[in-house]
């Protein structure tokens, strides 16, 4: 037993406990398991060209190394990254807690209302600010924010401006440059002309139907809109505003003066820098508007007992199951940082945060006075945080530089100071001496911060925000930390026991992969400094580079997606632009199957491509002779196939090769979907099976922590004809040679968690990497024969084996009255999550067990699900008042006087023996979806008033 071995830690199931589990599956030895599951044609025919493993320790010392490379300055670039405080109480108890991080998207609300109140704070919080009645759960940043209201705009288009085409949005000139570059590349496919200009000389046409606008602007100006949005409304033009989060402290709320959408970053409330990401954008718009809004809403509703209850609303809305009519994606969320931000306003309250905001304004007055002094020109009549002088940017950069401090420089003749919350005296004394160095003045010191008063009249804020209890209740650092841990107990998470979700690989999280994400060396970079200065950074996001582009056998590799939607999104985009320069801009018909995630018909739709669906045989394959079909009957426009592999059935299909080479003969690209990316790793990959471009969730088979929905990154490899079309960015150089414009703020998208995946890599190694790969194919088919007889696999290889999750079919049992919904909720009885419900088949579980789970933990749940397959047998149709129907059963139901049930305490609450030892209670019955989307509540407002109200 080598105990430095990463992979032993890693990999669940032990070597002693391998004979019983081949046994079980009924093969010899591991590789003839292999043999039998994974198409002998496209097996790779040489091991992974990638560095020796790493030991934790010597990764450890590796990565503080690389960290020492990275120049942490004095930074006041700003363009929405500021550094900030984060408070040790929260990095400690949630960004460092697996409680917190290793939890899933709360689609099962009874094992989630710890994380739907943080969520639900958050929105609150997002709602006060903007003066908006709706705000979602998060989106993945400013820019990406931004282009998702520019989207709901045009889709909300009126009756008219649609009949008129007016398809013109205006872009202020203030925008933050990266905003104006994603806006580019999302207006493009769905038909949307941008056009930039200063909005004191925007003239109302009717070839307009919307408007975005920043606020206070990119060098710092403030404008008070209330006259401009109030001639918007009156042209019927839509108008959305990019805020700063802390600003709106002091500015009053965009929704007060009539805007329609606003969005931003709550970045800069208690998250770290981290070259980029991953931080919480927000959305807040108008409650008509709720049909349309991207990502997620959470909101109340009650449970089977009428208590309060929290789940995600409009669900059906958020799933987009009107997949090739979708405006967004569901991929949108970074939950665990806004969960950090709503507890950062929690933490604060209404008046530390106006404590907050009021000293960098007052900071920022004082370093425009002394700069004042110095007889330099200040360009900003009005500011919150930033100022912009008139002088020479180039003399002042290297100066600046010199002393260790970065500004940021728009022209030769400015530059731009925004200022912070972690700014100080010392700080301002630092700054002036670059320009008293620059100007040869007279040395001036700052012994105290004035008061400032940049913010005009007319935009200064009058209307109270954070007013509801939980805002005002949790200010030290005691109360705050056992409020945080109330939280915590209402959620399962990995750290309780195996989530088993398909598709969605719910592996370990290791400690070790995660410690360099509080190493200030790694979080306190902006990710617009000059490229010298994040030399760590630079040198280990390009070896991830070429760690995933050695992996899935192709040419080169994008990190900049911060989802998997944006990795599919940016695939198809880059696919788009290689027709475009070769001259075949017609070919926009994207071919997908009818068993593909929901998601890939609405990246299509996203990308401007016309879905043709294809269909599956009744194995669940692709119908190869469909493919063929369609792919020749629009072979003139074909531009791609999105394929995931093995399918989202849960099968290698041995057709795969043959299927890729219909497309490429018919003159298409091939997208793989790398949803199921875990089950290629060493054993094969996209370029083998024909692929040219695929994305990889790195939040799954690349080991970073979903965190309730997010962080995410979902980086695209692409093969050598695709490699000049990579993404770009319009600050630091990134992409290829024609690359797309961004496809999300950061020039690296996520690069914080980024560091995860490379730790993964780095220590699994070659044979650790693919030996992870068979141990989560051999925990898939050891559960699947374990279930043999009490449920029925739905899909299985030309050998009757799965690949690394399976799906059980469900829907014989509604002969007994049981519904899926019913196993999935019983299944919390027992102590775990449910699978993945009603995907990619109605009525089914799909099961991914990873590489992870020990035995000893796939015979626990393989026992629940047993022992539920023995309850459906012993209820009825008729008799709904069984411990399926009722379940998840609270410790409320369990100590209560009355007990009106058919069945004993014991047989509700610990069903088999080893639920005695480790028992997780739902804090609420089974919660009331359609009670909660007629009666839409989305912030902290208690439900009691809601329904007087109503």
């Amino acid at each position: 037993m080598n105990t430095d071995s990463f992979a032993l830690r890693h990999i669940g199931p032990r070597r002693s406990d391998l004979p019983e589990m081949l046994k079980t599956i009924g093969v010899e030895s591991l590789d003839q398991l292999m043999f039998e599951t994974v198409p002998d044609d496209i097996i790779m025919k040489r091991d992974l060209d990638l560095d020796v493993a790493m030991t934790e320790q010597e990764y450890l010392e590796h990565i503080t190394e690389m960290a020492e490379k990275n120049k942490v300055f004095k930074t006041y670039i700003g363009l929405g990254y500021y550094p900030t405080n984060i408070p040790p109480v929260i990095q400690r108890n949630i960004l460092e807690n697996p409680g917190w991080y290793t939890a899933y998207t709360p689609y099962q609300a009874e094992i989630a209302q710890g994380r739907l109140e943080a969520l639900l704070n958050f929105q609150t919080m997002v709602s006060d600010l903007t003066g908006m009645e709706l705000a979602n759960a998060s989106l993945l940043d400013e820019s990406t924010a931004a282009a998702e209201a520019m989207s709901l705009l045009f889709a909300v288009r009126s009756r008219e401006q649609k009949k008129n085409n007016a398809v013109k949005f205006f872009v202020s000139e203030e925008v933050l440059p990266q905003t104006l570059s994603v806006l580019k590349t999302r207006a493009l496919p769905i038909g949307v002309e941008i056009v930039v200009g200063n909005h004191k000389e925007f003239d109302f046409s009717e070839g307009f139907y919307g408007v975005l606008l920043q606020y206070p602007g990119r060098t710092g100006n403030v404008h008070s809109f209330k006259d401009f949005i109030a001639q918007a409304n009156h042209s019927n033009i839509k108008v959305a505003v990019a805020a700063d989060i802390l600003s709106l402290v002091k500015l009053e709320a965009p929704g007060q003066f009539g805007a329609d959408v606003v969005v931003g970053t709550t970045q800069r409330f208690g998250i770290p820098l981290g070259y980029g990401g991953p931080h919480a954008a927000y959305f807040a718009t108008r409650e008509e508007f709720k049909r349309h809004i991207p990502g997620r809403i959470i909101g109340v509703t009650k449970d089977l007992d009428g208590n309060r209850a929290l789940r995600m609303a409009l669900q059906t809305r958020e799933q987009h199951i009107k997949r090739d009519r979708a405006t967004s994606n569901i991929c949108t969320a970074q939950v665990l940082l806004a969960v950090m931000a709503g507890m950062y306003a929690v933490y604060n309250g209404p008046e530390g945060l106006q404590d907050i905001a009021d000293k960098v304004h007052n900071t920022t007055a004082t370093l425009a006075n002394a700069l004042e002094e110095l007889g330099l020109y200040q360009m900003n009549d009005t500011y919150f945080d930033t100022i912009a002088i008139k002088t020479d940017a180039t003399k002042i950069k290297y100066i600046a530089e010199a002393k260790n401090i970065n500004f940021y420089y728009p022209d030769e003749e400015t530059v731009s100071i925004a200022v912070n919350e972690t700014t100080t005296l010392k700080d301002l004394n630092k700054i002036v001496a670059v320009f008293v160095e620059a100007t040869n003045k007279k040395v001036i010191k700052v012994s105290e911060i004035i008061k400032g008063n940049a913010i005009p009249a007319e935009a200064a804020r009058k209307t109270k925000f954070l007013t509801n209890e939980v805002f005002n209740s949790y200010h030290s650092e005691t109360e705050l930390m056992r409020y945080i841990k109330k939280l915590e107990r209402k959620d399962l998470s990995l750290n309780h026991s195996m989530i088993p979700l398909g598709s969605c690989t719910m592996k370990l999280n290791a400690a070790a992969e995660m410690l360099p994400l509080s190493d200030p060396q790694w979080g306190n970079i902006h990710p617009f400094v000059p490229i010298e200065q994040a030399e760590g950074y630079q040198q280990v996001l390009k070896k991830l580079e070429d760690q995933l582009t050695e992996i899935t056998g192709f040419a080169a590799t994008s990190l900049q997606p911060n989802s998997g939607a944006q990795g599919e999104y940016a695939g198809l985009m880059v696919i788009r632009a290689y027709h475009e320069s070769r001259g075949e801009a017609n070919r926009n018909i994207c071919l997908i199957p009818s068993s593909a995630h929901g998601t890939n018909p609405a990246s299509a739709v996203m990308a401007g491509m016309k879905v043709v669906v294809t269909k599956a045989g009744d194995n669940g394959n692709i119908d190869v002779d469909d493919l063929r079909e369609k792919a020749e009957k629009h072979k003139d426009n074909l531009a791609a196939l999105m394929v995931t592999y093995p399918s989202t059935h849960g099968v290698y299909e041995s057709a795969i090769k043959e299927i890729t080479s219909i497309i490429h003969q018919y003159g298409g690209q091939v997208y793989m979907d790398g949803a199921n990316m875990n089950a290629q790793v060493g054993l094969t990959n996209p370029g083998n099976i024909g692929a040219d471009v695929c994305h990889l969730n790195l939040h799954k088979t690349f080991s970073i922590p979903h965190g309730g929905g997010g962080p995410g990154v979902g980086p695209i490899c692409v093969a050598k004809q695709l490699v000049p079309f990579l993404p770009t960015n319009p600050i630091v150089k990134t992409g290829g040679e024609k690359g797309i414009s961004a496809i999300s703020a950061a020039p690296f998208g996520s690069s914080l968690v980024c560091l995860i995946s490379y730790a993964y890599i780095r220590m699994l190694g070659v044979s650790g990497l693919k030996r992870a790969t068979q141990f989560a194919i051999l925990n898939a088919n050891y559960i699947k024969e374990r279930l043999k007889g009490h449920y029925e696999t739905l899909y299985s290889g030309e050998r009757n084996r799965a690949a690394h999750e399976l799906i059980v079919d469900c829907r014989p049992f509604k002969e007994h009255g049981v519904e899926v919904t019913d196993i999935a909720k019983r299944l919390i009885d027992y102590g775990f999550h449910s699978p993945t419900v009603s995907f990619p088949v109605t009525g089914t579980l799909m099961i991914e067990p990873t590489e992870s789970e020990s035995k000893e933990e796939l015979d626990r749940f393989c026992d629940a699900m047993i022992a539920i397959r023995m309850e459906i047998d012993s209820v009825s149709k008729e008799n709904t008042n069984n411990v399926l129907k009722n379940a998840p059963h609270t410790l409320r139901m369990l100590t209560d006087d009355v007990w009106d049930f058919p069945y004993s305490r014991k047989e509700a609450a610990y069903p088999l023996a080893y639920v005695g030892e480790n028992k997780f209670w739902p804090t609420v019955r089974r919660v009331d979806e359609a009670y909660g989307d007629r009666n839409l509540v989305c912030t902290c407002e208690p439900i009691e008033a809601f329904m007087e109200e109503a």
